[in-house]
């Protein structure tokens, strides 16, 4: 799927030089970049989520030690 990204000048210049350098395309590290934090970001807006979903409940929290010392852990 083709998809156009937007890049600083300094950030197309390390790309290119990277490219150059190692004989890889340009394509092949923009990949690589969005393989390593494709679930980085999944976790951290899952994350955001279940917090706004925890905060929307009215639930009460309470300490990490007060839960621990309820489960007997």
């Amino acid at each position: 799927m083709p998809l156009s990204v937007r890049l600083t000048e300094d950030e197309e210049a390390r790309l290119d030089a990277l490219a150059a350098r190692t004989g890889r395309s340009k394509t092949f590290y923009v990949r690589q970049a969005v393989q390593a934090h494709l679930d980085e970001l999944e976790e951290l807006y899952w994350a955001d989520e279940a917090v706004r979903g925890w905060e929307a409940s009215g639930k009460k929290s309470r300490p990490a030690e007060q839960l621990w010392n309820e489960l007997g852990v």
